[in-house]
């Protein structure tokens, strides 16, 4: 094996959160809620050589495979991710992450007189007013997130 070789084990069963944008990784994983005390073995690759990206972080999940919610929330995070899940050693499917339009019940407004932070029986509603960099717009308030607010709104 060369040096330039990166290993990392295969796993049977799982999902594999790849093209993480570098340094995001570990906010992957706490979006998902995953803790010391999870089930299965969690292997995070960080800054790992990419074509495309330069930099890139990695997710490997073994025994858990994600909800549609799940992966709206890794988009937020990660717009250029793609999510595999594995079945038996094998790729079974293949999705790249979208972020939606309309942000619903996923990350909670950063302005903390927003209606929705309230004890009101109203859920978070953001539109994505801008991609790239990311510009999310509160539904109730008008207030503008960028990228560097959401990991702190989980």
């Amino acid at each position: 094996m060369s040096e330039t070789t990166l290993r990392v084990s295969k796993i049977k069963d799982g999902t594999v959160i790849d093209h993480i944008t570098a340094g995001h990784a570990l906010d992957v994983i706490k979006i998902l809620g995953i803790t010391s005390r999870v089930n299965g073995i969690v292997t995070v690759g960080m800054n790992v050589p990419s074509k495309t990206l330069g930099l890139k972080d990695m997710v490997k999940i073994e025994g858990r495979e994600l909800k549609s919610q799940e992966v709206d929330k890794i988009a937020l995070l990660a717009p250029h991710a793609s999510i595999n899940i594995i079945r038996n050693y094998e790729v079974v499917d293949k999705q790249l992450v979208r972020l939606p339009k309309v942000i619903r019940e996923t990350v909670k407004c950063a302005n903390p007189v927003c209606v929705s932070n309230s004890k009101e029986p109203v859920k978070s509603t953001f539109y994505v007013d801008n991609e790239e960099p990311l510009r999310l717009r509160c539904h109730y308030c008008g207030y503008i997130m960028e990228k560097q607010d959401i990991p702190k709104q989980f």
